[in-house]
């Protein structure tokens, strides 16, 4: 294996790259070459990881063979690992869902439908995580004090404004529009397609549109799943990655309610301990 570069290459290629002799635009360039750097080493070993797993290996044997705890590996791969098995996945599939994950992916085209949108939205997950009054997700937001009127009420609320500026300057968008922040997001969502849709035959027909936001939410549950050492995808995950771009109309509904991500996080830690999975 040809050897990495050395330190002092390194330095020399910033200098090349940086085309300024003043050390504070090297310092620029090298925090730049070196996220990229750290970028494609986790997305390289990000990939053997995922062989590891494939292969049967366990999360304890990952760890030992890297030097690190079972831990770290699951916070420093989640995300390269969601992105990867949603870019590898051959078919739309849902296969790591729980039941009540499952339910509650069909109820969000419901939702979408009802209320007139054209795909469905993070704030159609977020109002479907209600169908399932005894998941954790929707127990986590009652003990956070949201309840699905004020969702609803909220959703209503971004639609109507949505609907008040059209014909005029681009506003906040309705649930069946994604808002600015949301399209920017959609763009950054493409490795997240395949994570994105559902095992059909246990969805409603016809079979849903998601938008680019819902799609990463999808692909950001898996990176959830994995943080916590899961390997299924369960309402709470689902929440929980609702945060995870907080451009969202899901996230901005959530924030708005006082529902804070670190609080939905210590609700759904505290219920996870003695239960199993079907959540």
């Amino acid at each position: 294996m040809a050897p990495p570069p050395s330190l002092q290459e390194l330095i020399e290629i910033v200098r090349q790259d940086s085309g300024s002799e003043q050390p504070l635009d090297q310092l620029v360039t090298a925090a730049a070459a070196a996220a990229q750097l750290e970028e494609t080493t986790d997305a390289l070993l990000g990939h053997f990881v995922d062989r590891c797993r494939r292969d049967g290996r366990s999360w304890t044997e990952i760890s030992a063979a890297l030097g690190v705890t079972k831990q770290a590996v699951h916070k420093r791969f989640a995300t390269a690992l969601a992105s990867h098995i949603a870019a590898s996945t051959p078919a739309p599939t849902f296969e790591r869902f729980t039941d009540r994950a499952r339910h509650v992916m069909a109820e969000s085209g419901k939702a979408a439908s009802a209320l007139g949108a054209d795909a469905v939205g993070t704030e159609h997950l977020l109002l479907a995580l209600f169908s399932e009054p005894q998941g954790l997700a929707a127990r986590a937001l009652a003990a956070m004090d949201v309840s699905e009127e004020t969702i609803r009420a909220a959703i209503r609320a971004a639609d109507g404004q949505a609907g008040g500026q059209a014909g005029g300057q681009a506003g906040p968008a309705g649930p069946g529009q994604p808002s600015t922040g949301e399209a920017a997001a959609a763009d950054q969502a493409a490795a997240a397609d395949q994570a994105a849709a559902a095992d059909q035959a246990s969805v409603s027909q016809p079979r849903p549109v998601y938008s680019g936001p819902a799609k990463q939410a999808l692909r950001d549950a898996l990176a959830v799943a994995l943080e916590f050492g899961h390997n299924y995808i369960g309402t709470e995950h689902l929440l929980l990655a609702l945060y995870r771009n907080s451009d969202s109309l899901a996230a901005r509904i959530l924030t708005s309610a006082g529902a804070l991500e670190a609080s939905a996080r210590a609700h759904v830690t505290a219920m996870l301990r003695g239960q199993g999975p079907g959540r």
